[in-house]
């Protein structure tokens, strides 16, 4: 494995397109296209998905997130989380937006995390930087990020049917919690001790 030169920091608003695109690539675009629905397309959401990234109260907010950025400063992987006590008050805004832009109810969505957990919502890697140690650094500076704000865990949700991205939160050290339905899906919930 081949590593180069990269730096993680928090995100900047200037960062936010970048942002937006790997959010839908870790959530896959079939995901994507369920939320909005097929009246609209994966542009929309992305649009959607950049406004969030700019607002400083929402889930998906830059203030969420950590960037990767390689030598050059193009951003090359994202890690967005939050802490779970705070779920319900950000997820308001893609609620929100979601009736107003696309007309679509998820006022009733089933929670993915909960309180004393750092949860993270979104890790992506750019399809051209991956296998070079950029989602494991991104999740170890998460667990640093856990630690400094007081939460005592790291928790995320994996797809069932991704095997090699269970591999790789295993490997950090993450651990199986409990079976979990997310977004249509067999999820499996996993937490690191901080």
């Amino acid at each position: 494995m081949q590593k180069f030169p990269l730096e993680i920091s928090s995100a900047k608003k200037s960062d936010a397109l970048v942002i937006a695109r790997l959010i839908m690539q870790a959530m896959s675009y079939d995901c994507c296209q369920n939320f909005i629905g097929p009246n609209y397309e994966l542009k929309d959401f992305e649009d959607l998905l950049t406004y969030l990234v700019l607002r400083d109260d929402s889930q998906y907010s830059y203030l969420n997130t950590l960037v990767a950025k390689a030598e050059g400063g193009d951003v090359v992987g994202i890690c967005v989380s939050y802490d779970g006590a705070h779920l319900h008050q950000m997820r308001k805004a893609f609620q929100n937006s979601m009736m107003e832009r696309f007309h679509r109810d998820f006022f009733n969505m089933d929670d993915e995390t909960n309180e004393g957990e750092l949860y993270i919502d979104s890790l992506a890697v750019r399809e051209d930087s991956r296998n070079l140690g950029i989602a494991t650094a991104l999740l170890l500076e998460t667990i640093s990020k856990a630690k400094s704000l007081g939460l005592p865990k790291v928790g995320l949700l994996v797809d069932k049917g991704n095997p090699k991205a269970q591999r790789l939160y295993k490997k950090v050290g993450f651990k199986y919690i409990n079976d979990s339905f997310w977004g249509g899906h067999p999820m499996l919930h996993l937490q690191h001790d901080v």
